[in-house]
């Protein structure tokens, strides 16, 4: 690591962690991720974990990321699902959504002035689709219906497959929005990284300056973006869906590119 970028390094005082792919793949944790992140918690580091990954909740992220072993109270999780409701609430209180996801998902919504529908109802504010590993044809076909006859169309996040570990992947909410936009000619606005929408509603929850807060991620397209289309030091690991090829030639390229967190160690140790 450069001499300028340890010293970029030195000045965050709030980092915003990925989760898959950069603290963890599948169930096990990155080696010296949770070292990295206690030695933060240490040194009194502010961090807030932010996950696209919308088919669980905050608090179903804090139970695994404890049970990993990583210090983290509920306030530092933060959701795409979360910023979709926080999003359709500020547009409309009380709007009625329905909702492509998962359990998990649609009881994120309850900390939000949201209605989440049943099937059949006759029409939605908003078809809201998340990363759905409990997806049926079921589910696409009222979604379709709601879209053709109007609705307004969010994707929590556009990922098009999620990591699982052993260099495998599997179909992301931005996959399953594709079938929809095939289907109905529509297309979601997307509420995650690396949409600039997330960032106003992490500083709703805390205070944030861009010049002391750094994201960390393994994918360009969604980690790395954001940071850029935030305005905020960005830090790419390789232990995700990211290589130097493909950093390469990305038109947004990291401020810091290491192979783990566990490079970053030395920083703060």
């Amino acid at each position: 690591m450069q001499t300028d970028q340890r010293h970029q390094l030195q000045k965050i005082k709030h980092f915003l962690f990925d989760l898959d792919g950069t603290l963890y793949l599948s169930d096990a944790p990155i080696d010296g991720a949770v070292a990295f992140i206690e030695t933060l918690a240490k040194n009194g580091i502010d961090y807030t974990f932010v996950t696209n990954n919308s088919s669980k909740s905050a608090d179903d992220y804090v139970v695994k990321l404890r049970r990993l072993g990583f210090p983290v109270s509920t306030d530092q999780v933060v959701t795409s699902g979360q910023v979709a409701g926080w999003y359709c609430a500020g547009k409309k209180p009380g709007a009625v959504l329905y909702v492509v996801g998962t359990e998990s998902l649609k009881k994120e919504f309850s900390a939000f002035n949201v209605v989440v529908a049943d099937d059949n109802v006759p029409e939605v504010d908003w078809v809201v689709v998340g990363f759905d590993t409990e997806l049926t044809y079921g589910k696409l076909c009222e979604a379709e219906r709601l879209l053709s006859s109007g609705a307004r169309f969010i994707g929590t996040n556009p990922d098009l497959v999620c990591p699982i570990g052993g260099g495998r992947f599997i179909p992301d909410c931005g996959s399953i929005c594709i079938m929809l936009e095939n289907a109905t000619g529509r297309q979601p606005m997307f509420m995650g990284k690396p949409h600039t929408i997330l960032f106003e509603y992490l500083r709703s929850r805390r205070s944030l300056l861009r010049e002391s807060t750094a994201v960390v991620g393994d994918r360009l397209y969604t980690d790395i973006a954001f940071g850029c289309n935030a305005r905020l030091l960005s830090i790419c690991t390789l232990s995700g869906e990211s290589d130097s090829a493909a950093i390469k030639k990305s038109p947004c390229r990291p401020d810091v590119v290491v192979e783990s967190v566990a490079d970053l160690l030395s920083v703060f140790s």
